[in-house]
């Protein structure tokens, strides 16, 4: 645990409105606010611009430590009658050994399930027994019967593998003292990992199996079936039993998976829950740190809108937690929005990525740059670019948590050519370059369009977004294209934009990474459909909109994070304006980003995915490095695309500029690190000039 670090319980507010600020300490601090202006330390740039702003609520606080509690699982309580003998039965898809399966606690009897990596150990009233090791990711059916002076164990795979000592029983002498009755509390899947389904409890002792709960349910002898196919857009879990024993999960593990009676008839869980009445627990699981507040912050009526942050300081440690400031309700104060990618930060929180060498090291040391990586600390859980330790996909992300990657001065990458900025520092090249020329801006986020829609973007002249806009919901794209086709300006300025549809609850994002697109992980077949509102997930090229619907281009090619340059391309007489005052041929051979202002990710035109009618391409980038390819979904064999170009043509970033039927503009840069370059000499470049013509004339 890091010695002071801290989150908010949200990441923006409006004037009048307070922050939660939840803080965990080892020693005594000082907080106070500033404003975030420019987030990159590279001494090469501008450097870290973090103004100090007057507030009533700074001042010294006291040490605390709260901890975080990793590890999904589920609990019930209420009243069992179970009598002198019962049967527990349940399947299990372990993928880990460790952890406990189930575990019951009534009348002052104790039983616990759990998975070993010798096998599965039941334990009641102290007797113990044991059963073989199972394989992963294979179903079994599992039996604990208690009764006759007798523990026993019985473990049946679903799919038996020849040859392998997987099956089994066991039995153990099982001293009684009274009946299993009375208040009951159970847990299920506390610290396993893998799946569980159809959890229940038998009077009685008799055999029986999970073939058919519900003539078992009709037989009269179930006590409480939690049938995990309820719900399952929820974070209840449903007894089925007399009892009535429903519950509830902790930390977000993952719904709508396959059960062991899945067949591939169906693919989407609605359609057949049954199918899908498994529940997948990790011990990584995080969707919320509970910390208590340490103290809440409000928002002055005349605080401008902005990227602000809560800065915290003790002797040697510092944390600044950013937050956003939002005009009041249904006003602007400037012509232009800044839309800030908060569902792309989530979805990216705490990216490890195993590439903190010593080099690496030493740079953030020597720039001061905000030195703690995820790498290095496990603690909050990490992002869906990530897996768990069973090695399933990283699904959901919270913002109830430290998000270490979303502060002032984090470096990604250790960038030769540049600083490595990605994601929430790199947008402050943007921000910082709209205030160093003087355009107004107020700022807005995606959580803040998903919950309000059109009407945000209603009052604005323009809306800009940020370096990499990728994840939305389908309530952030319904309103950015209503917006668009009715006459609002869209500033795209980044890269592998608008690709991957996320859902959304609360505080926490569920990405189902279905089939398409460049992948850190691939969701099982049969697992493409959110649990949080069943709706497909996957790219959204995938669910039929492509970005070019949007702003004209899509994601093409991906390499390494490095930059080359865009070249001129003739621009037709109505757009002079566009390329007023840029002399140079070769614009953007030069930035912060990967050194070049086309680089990283790149979008480009493609009139059948949808970039409008009309629309003109107005710069291409070239001299990409050997390392770029092609994106997967352009691909439909080894030497065959969805255009009939060669793979290599489809590496390119396209600056391109359309305008809707309905009065509305789009502006678009194709490339992630375009914003990198907007600072170089002292803000007087082609690429700065080139946003400044299009924002004038948007805002005019």
């Amino acid at each position: 645990m890091l010695d002071l670090v801290g989150y908010l319980d949200r990441f923006s507010a409006r004037p009048g409105e307070a922050l939660a600020v939840k803080v965990s300490a080892a020693t005594p601090y000082r907080a106070d606010l500033v404003r975030i202006r420019h987030a990159d330390p590279n001494p090469a740039g501008p450097g870290m611009k973090l103004i100090p702003v007057p507030a009533d609520w700074a001042g010294a606080y006291p040490a605390r430590v709260q901890v975080v509690t990793l590890g999904s699982h589920g609990e019930a309580e209420g009243v069992l009658e179970l009598g002198m003998g019962f049967t527990l039965l349940l399947r299990m898809q372990p993928w880990l050994p460790g952890g406990e399966v189930l575990g019951l606690e009534i009348g002052g009897h104790r039983l616990r399930l759990s998975l070993e990596a010798e096998g599965l150990r039941v334990e009641a009233n102290g007797a113990s027994c044991h059963g073989p090791a199972p394989l992963p990711r294979r179903w079994y059916e599992v039996a604990v019967t208690l009764g006759d002076g007798a523990l026993r164990l019985s473990q049946r795979a679903l799919a038996p593998v020849a040859g392998r000592a997987d099956e089994g029983e066991a039995e153990a002498a099982l001293d009684t003292d009274g009946g299993w009755s009375g208040p009951a509390r159970l847990r299920f899947g506390r610290g396993f990992n893998g799946r569980l389904e159809d959890p229940m409890l038998l009077a009685g002792i008799a055999p029986a199996g999970l073939e058919a709960p519900e003539a078992l349910l009709a037989g009269g002898r179930v006590r409480a079936w939690w049938d995990f196919s309820l719900g399952i857009g929820s974070e209840a879990i449903t007894d089925r039993g007399p009892g009535r024993l429903h519950g509830w999960l902790v930390n977000q593990p993952a719904r709508a998976m396959r059960g062991s009676r899945w067949t591939g008839a169906e693919h989407a869980w609605r359609h057949a829950p049954r199918h899908y009445a498994a529940i997948h627990f990790h011990s990584d699981d995080l969707a919320d740190c509970g910390w208590d507040t340490a103290f809440e912050i409000s928002i002055p009526p005349d605080l401008p809108s902005g990227v602000y942050g809560v800065r915290l300081r003790a002797e040697g440690a510092e944390d600044v937690i950013p937050f956003y400031v939002l005009p009041p309700k249904g006003a602007a104060r400037a012509p232009i929005a800044f839309l800030a990618s908060t569902f792309t930060y989530q979805a990216y929180a705490n990216h490890a990525r195993g590439n903190l060498d010593d080099a690496f090291r030493a740079r953030i040391a020597g720039w001061g740059a905000y030195p703690h990586n995820p790498d290095e600390h496990h603690d909050f859980a990490h992002s869906t670019y990530n897996r768990h330790p069973d090695g399933s996909g990283i699904g959901f992300s919270t913002r109830l948590r430290p998000i270490l990657t979303m502060r002032p001065g984090f470096l990604t990458f250790d960038d030769p050519r540049g600083s490595g900025l990605r994601h929430f520092p790199a947008d402050s090249h943007i921000t910082d370059w709209l205030e160093e020329l003087g355009f107004g801006f107020d700022v807005i986020t995606d959580e803040d369009l998903d919950n309000e829609g059109l009407g945000l973007l209603a009052p604005y002249k323009a809306v800009v977004t940020g370096s990499h806009p990728e994840y939305h919901t389908q309530g952030t794209l319904d309103a950015l294209q209503a917006y668009v086709d009715g006459g609002g300006r869209l500033a795209y300025l980044g890269g592998n934009g608008f690709y991957w549809k996320v859902a959304r609850r609360g505080p926490v994002i569920e990405l189902r990474r279905a089939e398409g697109g460049i992948r850190a992980w691939a969701a099982e077949p049969g697992e493409y459909w959110h649990q949080f509102d069943g709706t497909l997930g996957g790219l959204w090229r995938r669910n039929g909109r492509p970005p070019q619907l949007l702003c004209g281009v899509g994601f093409s090619g991906q390499g390494a994070f490095e930059g080359s340059h865009y070249r001129r391309l003739p621009v037709p007489p109505h757009l002079a304006w566009i390329m007023a005052g840029i002399e140079e041929e070769v614009m953007g051979d030069f930035g912060l980003s990967g050194g070049g202002a086309a680089g990283f990710e790149l979008d480009r035109a493609d009139a059948q995915l949808g970039t409008p009618p009309g629309a003109v391409v107005l710069a291409r980038s070239e001299a990409h490095q050997p390392h770029f390819v092609t994106v997967p979904e352009e691909l439909l064999g080894r030497l065959t695309t969805v255009t009939g170009e060669p793979a290599p043509a489809l590496v390119r970033a396209e600056i391109v500029y359309g305008e809707t039927a309905g009065g509305g503009a789009f502006f678009s840069t194709g490339s992630i690190t375009f914003g990198g370059s907007l600072s170089h000499n002292g803000y007087a470049n082609p690429i700065s000039r080139l946003l400044a013509n299009v924002l004038r004339r948007f805002t005019a």
